[in-house]
């Protein structure tokens, strides 16, 4: 009998379990809704509340708990700066799950689950300094890639050269 026990094995041993919510919940995190299948959203839910209330704390030690759940400092100052002052003034409730249909292959149910008050631009963007496609030059040129450029036209100029 299954009596106080919550969660499901979703098929996984504990260290995969364990790894597919802490990479579920730095989606969450980094695009504020995420598609996935209704028990792993049923389960995520709960987990990512929990960071989302340590984030509110806002002190040392749980930046540290929650760094060690997510592994990933850009998502966890995601977390501690934007996500905790959005929900400072609520008591709980940070997610909603919807539910979304069946996959085609399997007919698996599949739900949506995304942060209440999301900001709707995060989907499918990057946060933090590493957004930026290019890297940032200042208004410098890059001397690689001048250096590269000039010895192509020394040698088309010798070419003609020799050929005249």
């Amino acid at each position: 009998m299954r009596h106080n026990m919550s969660g499901r094995k979703l098929g996984r041993k504990s260290a995969h379990r364990k790894a597919m919510f802490a990479n579920l919940a730095n989606a969450l995190i980094k695009h504020e809704q995420i598609s996935t299948t209704l028990p792993k959203a049923k389960d995520l839910r709960p987990q990512v509340e929990k960071l989302v209330t340590l984030a509110k704390r806002g002190d040392l030690h749980a930046r540290r708990q929650v760094l060690s759940v997510l592994k990933d400092a850009t998502i966890t100052d995601k977390l501690f700066s934007t996500l905790a002052e959005r929900y400072k003034a609520r008591k709980g409730g940070y997610t909603r799950v919807l539910k979304a249909g069946f996959r085609y292959g399997d007919a698996a149910p599949l739900a949506i689950i995304e942060f209440v008050d999301r900001d709707e631009s995060a989907k499918g963007r990057d946060s933090g300094p590493a957004e930026a496609s290019e890297p940032v030059t200042l208004g410098l040129k890059d001397p690689e890639k001048e250096s590269a450029k000039e010895p192509k036209a020394k040698k088309a100029k010798t070419k003609k050269s020799k050929a005249a």
